[in-house]
């Protein structure tokens, strides 16, 4: 995996490099380099797709093992198995599909350069292929022959009655699309099949057992989904979360905000959450802002008698809080799906984030009232100004991003760029910097994620145009438009629905599935697109950390080393106080249009 390392990280450099040129020469010489988009767009396509790969290699696309946890052992083998050759059937099927996009787009070429589009699109065949090697060698390393046998077996006589019985599968209509969107996504999520995989193998099998639409639209689609140039800023503010735990800077803030308020009752709530809300602005991942948090005040909170599930639970719903404190991934991705205005989900975002916070600072004030403050002082102010002068550049950070997108001075994109350098320089001036081996590091970590990630909205982006080609987009927007209540009935499935798929699925496959079928409607009804935006983005934050099946919930239990079945009794209530925010959010527009 060496060489698809040194080539993932030397993408994502020269994508940052070339956007920070083109960042200058447009702003600062005004002279704008049109090929760069170009060179962006190709590199990043094979970023994203070695990425995937490197992903693959490490086991770490992201999938639900909460039910395959709790399988017998006995059959445990065999479930794995299922999985393993249901990820393989998916790639086998992709390969030769692959082959033809690409030999299809050699005669297209790009507007500036003139190099053929096969150039870029050559990615998706060569990470199909290298995936498939990756995953038959690890299967045959990994499971015992009988089980992966079984597991053949099962999916091939499936795959044979699914074909014999195609005639009367076509006959059934949209009923198909329960059969194989809902029904083998569903079984492929609790086998433990990677999300991505899930939407590839489902959408495969629609098309190709229930229609006649060639099977190469899919990679279509997957290259639509995943080439958009709003989608570059996703690498790099995973690269930035990056920058900012490996330099300190994240710590600075915790740091500052401790000194400041630990020492009344509740303080070190306060700063969990203000923390939270801070760093969440300037990395936009939610793992990287938990694991930034929870080392640095855990240990205090411990002290003055905080439970670890409460400590936990706090954690994980004030990561869910502050997911809408721009720049966040999931806006960004939002916002290029739905056609929506970036910088206003950023403006937004934040106030809709402030009534969260305030949410959960009444809950955490109320569970504090016991706290034993004994021997607890405030920080000298010598400290605090200490402390406050060290963390003042990575406080100005998040500011720096929301008002430059918002103000319309940059893209996010560009910013993500900018603020990239920006916490590179400050970390090697101020925060001992970083070695050369830890950045390399960064870089392949990043690459790995951001695959993984964008992996899931390529093929999430096929199944919704398969969605959306079935006519049952028409036929709910006829139904949802006619239900009793108008518009709050509706606000009030859109809450449900995506409570339910944020449990199930994790946030941007939930967004990429429903967005091209809820957006429309809630503009039919005269719902405001941002304030819909921020309704959607906080149920589905919500359902990411509802236990049993949250993903994100499991998530902050291992980062805050707490068993979930602990936390799992003390989450409720914190969780509640997020579904009080999100009324008034749903039921007050003002709330999410008012900063625009």
């Amino acid at each position: 995996m060496l060489p698809i390392e040194l080539i993932s990280a030397a993408l994502l450099t020269l994508i940052i490099v070339l956007l920070l040129v083109g960042v200058v020469a447009r702003y600062a010489l005004s002279l704008p380099v049109v090929w760069i988009d170009e060179i962006v767009s190709l590199s990043f396509i094979w970023l994203a797709l070695l990425g995937a790969v490197l992903a693959m290699h490490r086991n770490e696309h992201l999938r639900l093992t909460w039910l395959v946890e709790r399988v017998d052992l006995r059959w445990r083998g065999y479930v794995q198995a299922f999985a393993l050759v249901a990820v393989a059937v998916t790639l086998l099927v992709l390969t030769p599909q692959a082959y033809e996009y690409m030999i299809d787009e050699w005669p297209v070429r790009t507007p500036e350069l003139g190099w053929p589009n096969a150039f870029r699109v050559a990615a998706i065949f060569f990470s199909v292929v290298a995936m498939l090697l990756l995953i038959v060698t690890f299967a045959l390393q990994t499971v015992k022959p009988r089980e992966l046998i079984v597991a053949a077996l099962v999916v091939g006589a499936v795959a044979l009655l699914c074909w014999l019985g195609s005639g009367t599968l076509r006959t059934l209509g949209n009923w198909n699309l329960l059969i194989f969107l809902f029904g083998l996504v569903t079984l492929g999520l609790a086998a433990g099949v990677p999300i991505g995989f899930c939407f590839g193998l489902a959408v495969l099998a629609y098309l190709g057992f229930a229609t006649t639409v060639p099977l190469t639209v899919v990679i279509g689609r997957m290259d639509e989904g995943m080439s958009s140039i709003i989608l570059v800023s996703v690498p790099i503010f995973v690269m930035l979360g990056c920058v900012l735990d490996s330099t300190g800077m994240g710590k600075a803030i915790v740091d500052v905000l401790a000194s400041l308020l630990g020492h009344i009752k509740a303080g070190m709530s306060y700063v969990l959450l203000g923390s939270l809300f801070i760093v969440s602005g300037i990395s936009g991942s939610k793992v990287s802002d938990m694991a930034t948090v929870a080392p640095a005040l855990f240990p205090e909170m411990k002290r003055r008698g905080h439970r670890p599930k409460e400590m936990v639970a706090l954690l994980a719903t004030g990561a869910a809080m502050a997911d809408t404190v721009p720049p966040s991934i999931v806006l960004i991705v939002l916002g290029s799906v739905a056609g929506v205005s970036i910088a206003g989900l950023f403006q937004s975002g934040f106030v809709v984030a402030m009534v969260l916070l305030l949410a959960l600072l009444i809950l955490a004030r109320w569970n504090a009232r016991n706290e034993d403050m004994t021997g607890v002082k405030r920080a000298p102010w010598m400290t605090v100004g200490r402390l406050l002068l060290l963390a003042a550049p990575a406080l100005i950070l998040p500011f720096l991003i929301r008002s430059a997108v918002g103000g319309g001075v940059a893209t996010a994109t560009e910013v993500s760029t900018l603020a990239v350098l920006y916490a590179l320089v400050i970390g090697k001036l101020l925060y001992g910097g970083l070695s050369g081996k830890q950045v390399y590091r960064m870089l392949v970590d990043t690459a790995a994620l951001s695959g993984a990630i964008l992996l899931i909205l390529g093929t999430a982006s096929a199944m919704a145009w398969a969605i959306a080609q079935s006519g049952l987009v028409q036929q709910l927007s006829v139904f949802l438009t006619t239900l009793p209540g108008g518009v709050w009935a509706y606000l009030a499935v859109t809450i449900v629905v995506f409570l339910v798929l944020g449990c199930i699925l994790e946030g941007l496959p939930a967004i990429l599935l429903l967005a091209p079928i809820m957006f429309p409607i809630a503009k039919k009804l005269g719902i405001h697109d941002v304030h819909y935006s921020m309704v959607v983005v906080t149920a589905m934050n919500i359902g990411l950390m509802m236990p049993p099946i949250g993903v994100g919930f499991y998530v902050a239990c291992r980062i805050g080393d707490a068993s979930p079945d602990e936390v799992m009794g003390a989450i409720w209530s914190y969780l509640a106080a997020l579904m009080a925010g999100l009324v008034v959010i749903a039921a007050v527009p003002w709330v999410s249009t008012v900063a625009l």
